[in-house]
């Protein structure tokens, strides 16, 4: 990809530059920007073309921003283009957006001039449900390419712009965490509601040190701390617990205390459900209750 400006900065004259269109070796994509040697583009390519035909300042943008950074796919959509609040242009084919203050927040991938990903996850946050957002934030996560408590920090910067209210609630539910105490203190109400006794804490069940169990119903809970994505370790330490419990025949439920403290009424209705169903097969009573 280059510009007419880049090319007249590399001694190329007006005429040369045309005689190189109309011999094949420019092909124009927008006005002033060419594809040099073929029309054929990658997706890099287009994005760079876009960049260059908004205008210097200009900086990928939207989705197209989060395909850059490659947590997100753009496929099908228009490519998108930020450009200073006070310049750029609009052209076809192109989703451009004017942004105030926009260098304070570019980037460069591959030489392609692309908005960090905290304003990235604030658009987002606009246009998709919480559950897609926070699949892209795990992703970047996952790829080291965010830290999620400087991420917490840098979109707390970002208050009173839409969608950084959303963004805040995704971080905050995915990362809660309880200390043993709390946790405690916010599963009684739930183990009333079940109408199950006050359960052994901390106890090895199957070779596993478990949160919460109850021997005569042979009942085990499990709690995750929050984060975004889980070492591959730890999701296979994971997924021996529960095997080891199946395999032993224990029932057991598995929550994040994220669920415990934002999605408490399903918490309570899954361990209610559970415990009325292990009764019911155990012929257990429910004794008495946990204060």
């Amino acid at each position: 990809m280059i510009s007419h400006g880049q090319l007249i900065a590399l001694g190329f004259s007006e005429a040369a530059i045309r005689h190189r269109v109309r011999t094949g070796r420019l092909f124009r994509l927008w006005r002033g920007v060419y594809a040099v040697g073929r029309r054929q583009l990658s997706d890099r390519g287009r994005w760079k073309a876009a960049t260059l035909a908004c205008g210097p300042g200009s900086a990928l943008d939207g989705e197209s921003g989060l395909a850059l950074w490659d947590v997100r796919s753009s496929e099908g959509t228009e490519i998108e283009v930020a450009v200073p609040g006070d310049g750029g242009r609009g052209l076809t084919g192109l989703k451009v957006r004017r942004v105030r203050e926009l260098a304070d927040h570019v980037t460069e991938i591959d030489g392609i001039p692309v908005l960090s990903l905290p304003p990235l996850f604030v658009q987002l946050a606009r246009r998709v449900e919480p559950g897609p957002l926070e699949a892209t934030i795990n992703e970047a996560d996952k790829k080291d390419l965010i830290h999620v408590g400087q991420l917490r920090r840098e979109i707390d910067a970002l208050r009173g712009r839409r969608g950084v209210a959303v963004l805040r609630r995704v971080i905050d539910r995915a990362t809660f965490r309880y200390t043993d105490s709390e946790l405690e203190r916010a599963m009684r109400p739930i183990f009333r509601a079940a109408k199950l006794r006050t359960p052994e804490t901390q106890q090895w069940v199957n070779g596993c040190l478990v949160d919460f169990y109850w021997p005569e119903l042979n009942f085990v809970i499990e709690t995750d701390g929050g984060r975004f994505h889980r070492t591959a370790f730890q999701q296979t330490n994971d997924r021996r617990r529960d095997q080891a419990h199946t395999l032993a025949n224990t029932a057991f439920l598995r929550f994040t205390h994220g669920q415990i403290r934002y999605d408490r009424p399903y918490v309570k209705w899954a361990v209610t459900k559970k415990a009325r169903d292990l009764r019911a097969s155990t012929g257990a009573s429910t004794g008495s209750q946990p204060r």
